[in-house]
């Protein structure tokens, strides 16, 4: 069992096989996208989606809450120990990124901070509904596109993107 003190310090166990302070290339973000396409997402596939992210944050002690979304329904939900009420406030925020852009939360981030600016500062929408910060991956199924969205929060961003881009690697056998 674990203190709520040690859920609110950095645990480099959480990624470990990434670097966190290391920023990718934006092109080496979207090759993720292109890559992590799935043949089909059911209803079977989200609950093993989500199960695993679950087993990978459980492993980890990682203070996460976890949600995939297809065509606006909620098919999977999970609050493990040292989340709270706020991490489900930005799946929300997130996930509505990747609805109305197509691609990932941190790659939305990233192309306004490319541009010199910020997604709050440019984008003109409301920052109470959306965030381009990382954790939010869409599900692309081949030759019909995005379908839905896989979220974590709880971690420093570009931990939550990293976190979701390998329970996808390990869950499409990349």
């Amino acid at each position: 069992m674990t203190t709520n003190k040690a859920h609110k310090t950095h645990n480099p166990e959480i990624t470990p096989k990434f670097h966190p302070e290391i920023t990718p290339p934006l092109e080496e973000l979207e090759a993720q996208e292109r890559r992590l396409v799935f043949r089909r997402f059911t209803y079977d596939d989200a609950w093993a989606l989500g199960s695993l992210l679950v087993e990978m944050a459980r492993e980890r002690q990682a203070p996460v809450a976890i949600d995939i979304h297809r065509s606006g329904q909620q098919l999977f939900h999970a609050a493990l120990p040292g989340s709270t009420p706020d991490n489900d406030a930005w799946i929300e925020r997130k996930r509505r990124v990747v609805e109305r852009y197509g691609t990932s939360s941190y790659v939305v981030g990233a192309r306004f901070r490319a541009k010199g600016t910020t997604f709050e500062d440019a984008s003109r929408l409301d920052p109470d509904r959306y965030a381009a910060h990382g954790g939010s991956f869409p599900i692309t199924v081949a030759d019909v596109g995005v379908v839905g969205s896989v979220t974590v929060s709880g971690l420093p961003q570009l931990q939550d993107h990293r976190f979701v881009v390998e329970a996808l690697e390990r869950f499409l056998g990349l």
